[in-house]
């Protein structure tokens, strides 16, 4: 893959990363359902939770977690993006406003009719938090 189209595959896979953690904030099972796969098989494991396995039982995981808005953004700090063909996986810690991230999470995505779908999430407690990374827009 040329340099510049795989720039352009990270780009989309972390716009599809980013859109996951905008449902998650909003609290919008909507969009989180429209995040995950229709075609490949899905997985996902909550923090201390057991694996969730199949679309329906992933999506209702999600409904019920996002009920209402969480009081709080998450967000996904230093994302790492790997890519294979037809597939990626992003790590990634997650934190909420100011506080250092608590914990590790994976996100796979599959390319399906186009678009990057999620095919597996996961997110585990870390050992010790990890500080917020700087933005680098906000460095001088």
């Amino acid at each position: 893959m040329a340099s510049s189209d795989h720039a352009r595959t990270e780009a989309a896979i972390l716009r599809a990363n980013a859109a996951f953690y905008r449902a998650f904030s909003q609290g919008d099972h909507v969009s989180m359902g429209e995040l995950w796969a229709l075609q490949a098989p899905v997985t996902c494991f909550h923090p201390l939770a057991p694996v969730l396995v199949g679309r329906r039982a992933v999506l209702a995981s999600w409904r019920d977690i996002l009920r209402e808005a969480p009081p709080f953004e998450l967000r996904c700090d230093r994302p790492m993006v790997h890519v294979f063909d037809g597939m990626a996986i992003v790590t990634c810690y997650e934190g909420n406003a100011d506080h250092p991230a608590h914990l590790a999470a994976t996100n796979v995505f599959v390319l399906e009719g186009g678009h990057w779908r999620m095919v597996h999430h996961q997110a585990g407690p870390l050992s010790e938090p990890v500080p917020r990374s700087v933005p680098p827009s906000a460095v001088n």
